[in-house]
């Protein structure tokens, strides 16, 4: 660890959290439940509004979308960061935000996400056309694949090719999500499925079924960012930013040198170099599971096993509740609920963990858990390290 990365390390802590309008929020507009989220996450830290001098958001939405956010919420921040790199871009904004707490430019960051695309009245393919447009993807938009979908399809295809992984390994994490979501009285989706359940559901893009995808919710969630020696005066356990890494290595699918080997593998390693850990370390895991295949890779990418052997380490319960590994213990995006861009309720579910407030799903002894998104077509991939003041 250079001298950097112990300055960065445990620098700063999330003290609030907050969500709104998870599953179906019909009545509400996106920014609205945004709000509720912000409100319940400032009011978490034992904060109030007025005390939030630090901005961190995006939508796939607008361009702009920072500046609504602060004018609807009544706040003048003196740092923003609206970055959007898709499902990681709200673990991407912790280093940004620790840096900005740390040079003195803020004092509180909020960061906050919300979606109402389940109940909106969204034309969709007007949306799909603009996104065309706006961010052109001249090597596969020719042939109008259903993105994102045949993307991840082309990925899991190639992964079952090379290194044997089955139907039935990835229906697997599709089950293990559900489970823990059963432990979750916030999760969209609680009925039983089984791993035959999944097998038999309707095909969406081959190999990958509907149960293999991830849920179409609304939700908004939000979490406040404090410099340690502040975080230590709010209400609640502290969950501290031990190291956080960002890599983007393509765009589009097609440009992707491996399909088999995402830039987790390098976020992963640089954030547990960063927070001065191992994968052995890690207690929780909460992976970007907008597919099936997502959390076997990451499992892979990150350490957790040898590439190629993620189908035998979900196998069996391994990553569902009484497992080898407590993977996605909030139900995932698989179950619990997928607003769009699901990273910033990865971090939620951590900060819970840490706390020791997440219920029938709680695990023991959680002091680090390792968060990771995943944005586009596994383009952008981020890595966070949280604990809790035990692991500093």
């Amino acid at each position: 660890m250079n001298s950097q990365d112990k300055a960065l390390r445990g620098a700063a802590a999330i003290t609030g959290i907050g969500m709104a309008g998870m599953g179906d929020a019909k009545g509400f507009s996106e920014m609205e439940i945004l709000s509720l989220a912000a409100q319940r996450a400032v009011a978490d830290a034992g904060l109030k509004m007025a005390d939030i001098d630090g901005l961190c958001t995006c939508s796939g939405s607008a361009t702009m979308w920072a500046l609504p956010v602060a004018e609807y919420l009544g706040i003048r921040p003196s740092f923003v960061d609206s970055t959007m790199l898709g499902g990681s871009s709200f673990i991407a904004q912790l280093l940004p935000a620790v840096l900005a707490l740390m040079a003195g430019e803020c004092k509180h960051v909020l960061v906050c996400y919300g979606s109402t695309q389940r109940s909106g009245t969204v034309d969709r393919a007007a949306v799909t056309k603009m996104r065309q447009v706006l961010d052109p993807q001249p090597y596969e938009t020719p042939y109008q694949p259903m993105q994102p979908i045949s993307a991840y399809a082309l990925a899991t295809a190639r992964h079952m090719h090379q290194y044997g992984t089955t139907r039935a390994q990835l229906a697997e994490v599709a089950v293990a999500a559900r489970r823990w979501a059963q432990l979750n009285p916030r999760a969209f989706s609680r009925g039983e499925l089984s791993i035959e359940d999944v097998l038999q559901a309707r095909m969406v893009c081959d190999p990958l079924g509907v149960r293999d995808c991830c849920l179409l919710t609304d939700g908004a969630g939000a979490f406040v960012l404090s410099l340690a020696e502040r975080a230590k005066d709010g209400p609640h356990r502290p969950a501290y930013i031990l190291g956080n890494a960002s890599e983007t290595w393509h765009r589009q699918i097609s440009s992707m040198p491996d399909l088999t080997v995402t830039a987790a593998s390098r976020s992963g390693p640089r954030a547990l170099a960063m927070a001065g850990v191992s994968i052995a370390d890690i207690d929780l895991a909460c992976l970007y599971d907008a597919f099936t295949i997502n959390v076997i890779l990451f499992l892979e990418d990150l350490g957790f096993c040898q590439k190629g052997e993620g189908g035998a380490f979900v196998q069996d319960g391994g990553i569902a509740p009484g497992g080898r590994l407590a993977v996605n213990t909030n139900g995932g995006g698989l179950s619990f609920g997928h607003p769009g861009m699901y990273g910033s309720f990865l971090v939620l579910e951590a900060v819970e963990q840490l706390r020791g407030h997440a219920g029938a799903r709680q695990q023991a002894d959680v002091h680090v858990a390792l968060v990771h998104g995943n944005g586009s077509t596994l383009s952008s991939q981020s890595t966070a390290i949280l604990s809790t003041e035990a692991a500093l």
